[in-house]
């Protein structure tokens, strides 16, 4: 096990989203929807960033369980989390927030579950992890910190409101 990012690295690289999210879309509305669990967290702290420079920022939660692809392997009795999107997605400028993106799927099952409550006018998507290894087209346009990782690794995301501390991890296989 490899300790790769520390409380600072990851407050660095939330600060790093906000930038860039701010960059690209101003003061303007932006509406963030963080993917449970643990990409909610990390909009929830993105929020603040750009609310702090002035941001009209809106912030949704979006549960994906029943969208995976991958629904069957999970455990008999998955846990299911409500979503949580108090605006309108239809014509909003929609950026999804998760952890880590590894092979896409999980990004993939997000949109199908966003396109439920509407047709946002635009979607980007923003991780605070990326770690390589695309299984489908699907690319992060904002990018807290990239890692160097072999496909059969784990990378462990912890944060403070759901792990009690702050912190990325590699696991080799």
């Amino acid at each position: 096990m490899s300790l790769v990012m520390d409380p600072s690295a990851i407050e660095s690289a939330i600060g790093r989203l906000g930038d860039l999210i701010y960059g690209e879309y101003g003061e303007g509305a932006v509406h963030l929807v963080g993917i449970r669990s643990r990409g909610d967290e990390v909009a929830e702290r993105v929020f603040e960033v750009l609310r702090k420079k002035g941001v009209e920022v809106r912030l949704g939660v979006l549960d994906i369980s029943l969208y995976r692809d991958d629904y069957e392997h999970l455990s008999s009795n998955p846990t299911l989390q409500s979503s949580a999107i108090d605006f309108p997605v239809d014509d909003a400028r929609v950026v999804l927030v998760d952890d880590v993106i590894f092979t896409g799927r999980t990004i993939r099952a997000a949109l199908d579950a966003l396109f439920d409550y509407g047709r946002p006018a635009r979607v980007d998507l923003a991780v605070l992890v990326d770690r390589g290894h695309r299984e489908i087209p699907v690319e992060p346009r904002f990018v807290g910190e990239r890692l160097e990782t072999e496909r059969m690794d784990r990378v462990d995301v912890s944060l403070e409101k759901t792990d009690g501390k702050d912190s990325v991890e590699i696991i080799k296989n």
